[in-house]
């Protein structure tokens, strides 16, 4: 049996226990590695947290990539990890999150045990902990700032888990360990932090595509790096994304404004959502075969934030991308507070539901969009505002999409689309998409179900792989133009 394989297609999906050393490690370890005899296999740092092992200091358990499942069962164990990485548990009880997320508090906690091996309490601190083992190793935050960062109500209980569980305390492991990054020649006012994903990845391509659809004042990319404003958990400032500059890492680097610093588990869940770190591309390829193997790293963009991701989507059919990202950026003008930062292109906040909802048809309108898309936007954001509309991954696909398609203006295209982005999900397959259509020589859309069929259930990187294939034949094919009835039958 393997034990440390240094094979990235394992890295976060087993964690390898040492009965001799009590240490757990990410199979990826440099590590020399153990007998075979000495070794336990873990579904999750929880697991073997609660099996009394502790975090390898060299491969550092806290930066395996995370889970993609697609199944419902996992999706809702993955929703509900991501939830409580966001930090529900450190605000609502396990049977609120169950009632917000649907289920009952006990297949909650049976699904949370079967995918990860811990209760939805146990997984919570693990994730407290390892999050404060970045923080103590990457950044100069102090300890009660990084306890309180981290999810702690209590700096001494922080202080007392931590040496329970790591069997040191945090200033030491800040003393011995923070050389592994270099804070020296960071601002004081910005934060450090990497996150894993496994190759291969087309950085190149994820940008491109997210520079293409950026939201003017909002978002930018410049240099290789991906910039935004963000506005979370009542905290605002801005987050820069860039590749390590050692491709081996296999890592992006993440630089934070301080001010996003009790912010910082969201963030990171919303940036691994973006970039769709926590794919297993091998296994998207394998599926996808001669489709995908010139460019097997292409990953799914996704969304930093899905209302604002979903009205882009309405303010993109049937217009270019250049004229929906003008129109955008018009909205984040009106709609969204200023900020100063330090990037001269990040000027305002992004848009929220709640700011659009108190405006009329005719404020969204008067900035040159159309009635209709005005009509649209406004709908969708008073759903999302009342909350009848959730734009996470993790939701219920059929539901949010019927809820989406009962909206003004909003046919399979679209909730199609924002399901591949908002809502995460790897199968969704806008098949009535002009650029599909060519790039499979097919204008039957029953056709083009039937072939994709064979892409399950992956085809919302199918998609993706279909639209690149064309962009440099045909340049029309950059407009995302639907040829979506139901939304001109609507509008």
């Amino acid at each position: 049996m393997l034990c440390f394989t240094h094979d990235a297609r394992f890295d976060g999906r087993i964690f390898v226990g040492v009965t001799t050393t009590g240490i757990y490690c990410r199979p990826v370890c440099p590590a020399r590695a153990p007998k075979p005899e000495n070794c336990t296999f873990h579904t999750s740092a929880a697991a073997a947290e609660k099996a009394g092992f502790r975090p390898c200091l060299r491969c550092r358990p806290e930066l395996a990539p995370g889970h993609s499942r697609v199944d419902a069962v996992g999706r809702l164990a993955v929703r509900a990890a991501s939830k409580i990485e966001d930090g529900a548990l450190s605000e609502q009880t396990v049977q609120e999150l169950a009632t917000y997320l649907g289920v009952s508090d006990r297949h909650l906690r049976r699904v949370v045990e079967s995918a990860f091996g811990v209760s939805p309490i146990e997984l919570a601190q693990t994730q407290r902990l390892l999050l404060a083992k970045r923080l103590l190793t990457d950044t100069r935050l102090s300890i009660s700032e990084i306890a309180f960062a981290s999810g702690f109500s209590s700096l001494r209980r922080f202080n007392a888990l931590f040496k329970e569980r790591y069997r040191m305390n945090p200033t030491d492991l800040r003393r011995t360990h923070s050389a592994q990054t270099d804070t020296e020649n960071v601002p004081a006012d910005t934060l450090i932090c990497e996150l894993t994903y496994r190759p291969p990845f087309d950085w190149t391509e994820l940008l491109h595509f997210t520079a293409g659809r950026s939201i003017r004042g909002v978002e930018t990319s410049e240099d290789n790096r991906y910039l935004r404003t963000v506005r979370l958990k009542n905290r605002t400032g801005w987050i820069v994304v860039s590749p390590s500059e050692k491709a081996e890492k296999n890592t992006l680097r993440v630089e934070l404004s301080a001010s996003l610093a009790p912010a910082l588990a969201p963030i990171i869940s919303h940036v691994k959502r973006l970039f769709d770190l926590d794919a297993e591309p091998l296994a998207i390829s394998e599926r996808l075969g001669s489709l995908a193997e010139d460019n097997p790293g292409l990953r799914l963009p996704g969304a930093f934030d899905g209302f604002e991701m979903a009205v882009r989507a309405i303010l993109g059919q049937q217009v270019s991308v250049k004229a929906a990202t003008t129109l955008a950026g018009r909205l984040a003008t009106r709609f969204g507070d200023p900020i100063e930062t330090p990037f001269p292109a990040l000027t305002h906040l992004p848009l929220t539901a709640e700011r659009i909802a108190l405006s009329d048809v005719a404020e969204i309108a008067s900035l040159g969009i159309v009635t209709a898309r005005a009509k649209s936007i406004l709908a969708l954001a008073n759903e999302v505002a009342k909350g009848k509309i959730v734009l996470e991954p993790g939701v219920d696909l059929e539901e949010t999409k019927t809820r989406l398609k009962a909206l003004p203006g909003i046919g399979e295209w679209t909730s199609q689309y924002i399901a591949m982005r908002a809502l995460g999900d790897p199968d969704a397959f806008p098949h009535t998409d002009l650029g599909i259509y060519k790039a499979l020589n097919e204008t039957n859309p029953k056709r083009v179900l039937q072939i994709a069929e064979a892409w399950r259930p992956w085809r919302s990187y199918a998609t993706l792989h279909l639209w690149k294939s064309l962009r440099n034949t045909d340049p029309i094919l950059t407009k995302l133009a639907p040829i979506d009835t139901d939304e001109k039958a609507k509008t």
